[in-house]
C-alpha cells in the first residue's frame, strides 16, 4: 500500500480523528473542543492513502532538546495490522527534532511490545509509562 505522512494540520480529517480517539480507552470522554485543542497545541501527523484518505493519526509535544511526548497513535480500521503504525512511529522517531531530544516518552496499557521494538523501555514500575532515554546523568 502506498501512503505518505504529512504534518499539515489542514489536511487532517478532524471528525475522523475525534471519532477514533474517543473510541479508545485513553480518549473516552474527550469533547470535540478538547480534540480541537490537542490538535492546535501539538505537532500532528496524518497518514494518507494514495487517494488522499486519512488512514492513521498521531500527535506529539516536543521541545526539540530535552523531551518529546508521543500521544494518540491510531491506525484507522480497516488499515490496522498492515505495519502502518510501525511506519508512522519510525517516521516520527527519525525527525531531526525528535532524534536530538534526551527523552521520548509515551503511555500505553496494551502496546508495550510494539513500542519496545523501537527501543522504548518501561519507566520504573509504571504499568503505562515508557521512554527512550538518550542522556545518562552523572549523579555523583
Amino acid at each position: 500500500m502506498e501512503f505518505h505522512i504529512s504534518q499539515d494540520k489542514d489536511r487532517l480529517n478532524v471528525e475522523k480523528v475525534h471519532q477514533e480517539v474517543t473510541a479508545t480507552y485513553w480518549g473516552k470522554g474527550r469533547t470535540w473542543e478538547q480534540t480541537l485543542m490537542t490538535i492546535e497545541k501539538c505537532t500532528c501527523f496524518g497518514m494518507y492513502s494514495e487517494n488522499g484518505e486519512q488512514i492513521a493519526y498521531a500527535r506529539m509535544m516536543c521541545d526539540g532538546l530535552t523531551f518529546a511526548y508521543l500521544m494518540d497513535v491510531i491506525v484507522f480500521d480497516p488499515h490496522k495490522g498492515k505495519g502502518l503504525g510501525k511506519q508512522m512511529i519510525q517516521f516520527i522517531l527519525d525527525l531531526p527534532e525528535v532524534k536530538q531530544v534526551n527523552t521520548v516518552a509515551l503511555k500505553t496499557l496494551d502496546a508495550h511490545s510494539f513500542y519496545e521494538s523501537f527501543g522504548f523501555k518501561r519507566v520504573g514500575d509504571s504499568e503505562m509509562w515508557m521512554s527512550i532515554d538518550r542522556k545518562k546523568y552523572n549523579l555523583a
